[in-house]
């Protein structure tokens, strides 16, 4: 298994907001803003979707990369840490995913 974590790549997301734009993908997709983003992350999920129905291995691992990136991406572009997700994915542990999805809010 490798050492190279989500928080790893979180953090190379957050250090590359000081870049120069033209230097870093990262920056200029954080300086289009969250709307920008969120389309990115949106084209990003259909394509591990074709991957995967097309039962293309080696592509689903590159998509679902770049799915994981542009997601951490977007939660950077709205002050949301990856620790906040991991929070709320620990509260929904504590009951079944039927409880769950009955106890949200519509």
């Amino acid at each position: 298994m490798p050492d190279f974590t989500l928080h790893d790549l979180e953090k190379i997301v957050a250090s590359r907001t000081a870049a120069d734009a033209g230097a870093s993908y990262t920056k200029s997709l954080l300086e289009k803003g969250t709307r920008h983003i969120a389309k990115k992350l949106g084209e990003e999920a259909v394509e591990i979707i074709i991957s995967a129905t097309a039962g293309d291995r080696n592509e689903t691992v590159h998509e679902a990369a770049d799915v994981l990136y542009h997601l951490l991406a977007l939660l950077k572009s709205m002050d949301i840490s990856l620790s906040d997700v991991e929070s709320e994915l620990q509260r929904r542990t504590a009951q079944s995913g039927l409880e769950e999805k009955a106890g949200r809010k519509s």
